[in-house]
């Protein structure tokens, strides 16, 4: 665990160099959003009788704050592994120090789990500030976040470290874009058609999304938390198999 926590800290220092210049997609774009969508056409929405038993801003605050931590765990497993195979070679620096494969991506999933929770708790800040946080149970929206972040760290690893052409535009365009549009963010999910709906429930960010507005409104039940946690558990075990496998076949010839 200590070698983990060599690569872990190696990362830190990476982001300390840029952090600057992630302020915008981590903090500044969610709170465009959050106040474009929610305060904006929130009006229009909650004309009249709250159509979904809550104002609006309530409703669609919880689901941006698990959608940026979406975004940053997306972005910190995408473009970081794919450069330290391709770009700054870091990783094979890596393998000719004591660090094993299991220690390189332990080390960066710590990484990743470091900024879901540091955005989550920024956010989390931010939606008390407009008033819809109504319950204690808030606070374990950045442990969800950190849940979230790691059940998606390990498949896009994978897919960054062992794809032959460039896969980051089809993730964000086919994957992470219809997510965060269709997961409930900004609609309940049972407006689908059957078939969509069913495979919103499926995704890492519905789950996140449900746990989360549970836990502002304080109406979560302990039955559906763990069943939530319960899902992030299975997923984030695959794709760290997944993620080690992947590792392995392109760095160990």
């Amino acid at each position: 665990m200590s070698y983990a926590l060599r690569s872990y800290e190696y990362w830190l220092i990476v982001y300390r160099r840029i952090f600057k210049g992630t302020i915008a997609s981590s903090i500044l774009n969610p709170l465009l959003y959050l106040t474009a969508m929610g305060v904006g056409l929130g009006k229009v929405v909650n004309h009249g009788a709250h159509p979904l038993g809550v104002p609006y801003l309530d409703f669609v605050a919880p689901g941006l704050l698990a959608a940026v931590g979406m975004q940053v765990a997306t972005i910190e497993s995408a473009f970081p592994v794919r450069g330290a195979v391709l770009w700054s070679k870091s990783y094979y620096a890596m393998l000719a120090s004591p660090l094993r494969i299991v220690d390189m991506l332990f080390g960066h999933l710590l990484y990743v789990a470091t900024r879901a929770a540091s955005v989550t708790a920024v956010y989390l800040l931010i939606i008390t500030f407009f008033g819809v946080v109504h319950s204690a149970l808030a606070l374990l929206a950045v442990p969800i976040g950190v849940l979230l972040g790691l059940s998606l760290a390990g498949w896009v690893s994978a897919l960054a470290i062992s794809a032959e052409n460039d896969p980051f535009n089809p993730l964000f365009r086919f994957v992470i874009m219809p997510m965060f549009l269709f997961s409930g963010t900004f609609f309940p999910i049972t407006r689908l058609p059957h078939g969509l709906r069913e495979l919103a429930y499926a995704t890492p960010l519905w789950n996140a999304v449900d746990f989360v507005r549970g836990c502002t409104l304080g109406t979560l039940t302990w039955s559906r938390a763990l069943a939530h946690v319960a899902y992030f558990l299975v997923v984030i075990a695959a794709g760290v198999y997944v993620a080690h496998r992947a590792y392995t076949k392109k760095l160990i010839k």
